[in-house]
């Protein structure tokens, strides 16, 4: 199985992309505001998903293991394939699908296109507790962790830093990321930790 493609792209068509790896073009589907980003010659690295049916091999392309995470955690979702997923990861990033599910706000998933009112609910409400928890700051926390991972943001990243302390406080990542995606869309971008910490605290003992 593919799980990482290093190259330079050879050609850009409307929803897939040819990456050149030593000679041979492997054809990539990704997402419109992946493919807004690519232009003939970029040298590119992509993480991806494997598709494999009797008839045809796919490649799934993404930006960063998160943004895969995604992927395949909207698939676990009924009335969501391949093609939804990929659109709604072209439509929202991963930091912003993260703030939407946390916050409920099914409206943001529901401008993705084959995505109607009913089908935004249901992924809204079904994977803040299925999908991984996967913070305001675009990190991957696995479920039940003590702690941010290996590979966190480095200090000065508040949003991350504030997820952490919650976190250690003995509130669980869901509810960490949750509190702390309420408290950036009111405080704005520019809080610090301290700020976001408080906000978030008062978010919980609702």
């Amino acid at each position: 199985m593919i799980g990482k493609l290093t190259g330079k792209v050879d050609a850009v068509g409307e929803s897939h992309a040819i990456i050149d790896v030593h000679g041979v073009g492997y054809e990539v589907q990704l997402s419109a505001r992946t493919l807004r980003n690519l232009k003939p010659g970029d040298e590119v690295s992509l993480t991806i998903d494997t598709h494999v049916r009797e008839d045809a091999i796919r490649l799934f392309g993404f930006q960063s293991e998160v943004e895969r995470s995604w992927f395949r955690s909207l698939q676990t979702i009924q009335g969501v394939g391949s093609k939804v997923a990929l659109s709604i990861l072209g439509t929202l990033a991963p930091q912003d699908l993260a703030n939407a599910i946390a916050l409920q706000d099914w409206g943001a998933v529901e401008q993705a296109q084959g995505v109607g009112k009913k089908l935004a609910q249901r992924i809204t409400a079904e994977l803040k507790d299925k999908a991984p928890a996967l913070s305001v700051a675009g990190l991957h926390v696995p479920s039940g962790a003590g702690g941010l991972p290996s590979g966190a943001p480095p200090a000065g990243n508040a949003a991350a830093e504030a997820i952490s302390a919650l976190i250690n406080l003995g509130y669980n990542p869901a509810q960490a990321s949750a509190a702390i995606a309420a408290a950036a869309k009111e405080l704005g971008s520019d809080a610090d930790t301290a700020r976001l910490i408080r906000r978030g605290l008062k978010e919980l003992a609702r």
